[in-house]
């Protein structure tokens, strides 16, 4: 490692690459400082001529009536409930699957996994059909349940599973716990790393959604942000600052999020055996 830090070149390669990741996300912020000519402005300029806060002030119901804060409060609500309820059920399916002796266990695990190879669009109808008949059409409980149970969670936290020590279990035996006391007393607390990451990954899914939600959301109070964004966009013109400050209030949530959990990503992510 003191050969890779010493070397120039790995330098000059992280620096390339942060140049590349964090490029759109300064202009973006940049931009939504802008006045709307200035950032239609060709060649583009990359600091603003004039700095000011209306592109925020109409966001935040200072100048222009738009439920900006509401999708704010509605994505977060329903990615907060869906990756909660996704690590939960999620846990509880890979710790039967890793470390139960159940008949077929193998062959159940392969047809979960044989869902994950299914494109996510053919399920839209039946999950709609299904929405409609519980009657949470144009609901935050249509875009929180659906989803929960998916393939990818219950193969992430069975690969960490699988390679916890026997002794946890056996010590937990001994001393009178059963199945359920051992799953969240002594499994889940040394999970933390596999769960945080399950849970910021499931957290950023649901909060970036933006197909599955313009199918069962209608009313403007009860979209959620990515989709709200859209009708800040007028008919024949598109306020720029408006549009990044929104893209803004949307990043920064999901950012804040990542760098509290960073260290429990990480390991939960080495922990896991997952690479790429």
């Amino acid at each position: 490692m003191r050969k890779t830090w010493r070397n120039p070149w790995f330098w000059v390669v992280m620096v390339i690459l942060t140049i590349i990741f964090l490029g759109p996300l300064v202009v973006m912020i940049l931009t939504s400082f802008k006045t709307n000519i200035e950032a239609q402005q060709v060649p583009a300029t990359f600091l603003p001529h004039t700095w000011t806060l209306r592109a925020y002030q109409q966001l935040l119901f200072l100048d222009d009536a738009s439920p900006v804060l509401r999708w704010v409060l509605n994505s977060f609500v329903a990615a907060t409930a869906n990756s909660v309820l996704t690590c939960l059920l999620a846990a509880m399916a890979a710790y039967a699957f890793g470390r139960l002796r159940l008949p077929g266990k193998n062959v159940l695990f392969a047809i979960v996994l044989s869902t994950m190879f299914v494109p996510g669009f053919i399920f839209l109808m039946p999950n709609f059909e299904l929405m409609s008949k519980l009657q949470w059409l144009d609901s935050l409980p249509a875009i929180i349940f659906p989803g929960t149970a998916g393939a990818f969670g219950v193969f992430f936290l069975r690969q960490f599973f699988v390679a916890l020590p026997k002794e946890f279990e056996e010590s937990a035996r001994i001393d009178g716990a059963g199945p359920f006391t051992t799953f969240f007393k002594i499994v889940l607390p040394n999970a933390k790393g596999a769960l945080a990451t399950l849970l910021v990954l499931s957290f950023l899914g649901n909060w970036n959604d933006f197909v599955w939600p313009i199918y069962v959301l209608f009313s403007d109070t009860n979209l959620t942000l990515p989709v709200g964004l859209t009708r800040l966009q007028g008919s024949y013109t598109i306020d720029y600052p408006v549009i990044m400050a929104g893209a803004t209030m949307a990043a920064v949530p999901v950012l804040i999020i990542y760098v509290v959990l960073q260290r429990y990503i990480i390991e939960g992510i080495a922990s896991s055996g997952l690479k790429g």
